[in-house]
């Protein structure tokens, strides 16, 4: 079989070969740019008219190419796993939003604003209890104070079943002394977390919702170098995250 040859004695059948094998490499880079950008828009604010439009024609873009893409080492089921996580994980994050405005009207009808206060990282809502207002100092019953704090809490938690809550006990860095009823600071947080699930759990709360943990001086949000600072490192959290269920 007689081949064709340029101006360089080179055989254009090769050439083109190479232009065949660039092609999988654009392929396999185009689609990191598309799951790359469906990831940078799933942690901005989400218009969700906006994006459905701005998939749709990416989508159909490279709906005729589809078939050499697949060819590259991110698949389209790879890819549309990865975009079907980003969109879930944008969705929970605007919904956990909502349940934190609500923690935030909580705290203003209830009286708790300067008592309780509350965070939201990532999809995630910390609600702070300081440990002196729940707890008398070196116990782990719960006051009558912390009771009636718990029972406003737990009206939300009814209203939020979608909502996991972890209990977290912590204490400042003193340590405790060797003739008390308890060994550590380690024993103090966790029996204190414990107590609280208890309290919730006759309250009705569903017990696969719960968990408590003991994390002693873990964990200070602030120098425990004063004693402000210790009585705010002691401190109860509820630390809410969304349930996801299977489809």
């Amino acid at each position: 079989m007689k081949e064709d040859y340029d101006l360089y004695n080179i055989p254009l059948q090769e050439e083109e070969g190479d232009q065949q094998d660039w092609l999988t490499t654009f392929a396999d880079l185009a689609m990191l740019l598309l799951v790359f950008f469906i990831l940078l828009y799933s942690m901005s604010t989400l218009d969700t008219t906006k994006f459905s439009e701005t998939f749709s024609s990416v989508t159909h873009a490279l709906s005729g190419k589809m078939e050499k893409i697949a060819t590259s080492r991110i698949t389209r089921e790879e890819a549309g796993v990865l975009i079907d996580q980003a969109l879930m994980r944008r969705q929970i994050i605007e919904s956990q939003r909502k349940v934190f405005a609500e923690v935030k009207t909580l705290q203003t009808t209830k009286g708790l604003e300067g008592v309780v206060s509350a965070n939201f990282e990532d999809g995630v809502i910390t609600i702070r209890v300081p440990g002196d207002v729940m707890f008398g100092s070196g116990r782990v019953t719960l006051s009558p104070e912390g009771k009636r704090l718990v029972s406003q809490l737990r009206d939300f938690f009814i209203k939020h079943p979608d909502q996991t809550i972890k209990i977290l006990g912590y204490t400042d860095n003193t340590p405790v002394s060797g003739r008390g009823r308890f060994k550590d600071n380690w024993e103090i947080s966790a029996m204190r977390a414990v107590n609280v699930l208890r309290m919730l759990l006759q309250m009705g709360l569903e017990p696969s919702r719960l968990t408590a943990t003991g994390l002693a001086d873990m964990n200070p949000i602030y120098p425990n170098t004063t004693p402000a600072y210790r009585a705010k490192n002691r401190r109860v959290e509820f630390v809410l995250e969304k349930r996801v269920t299977g489809r």
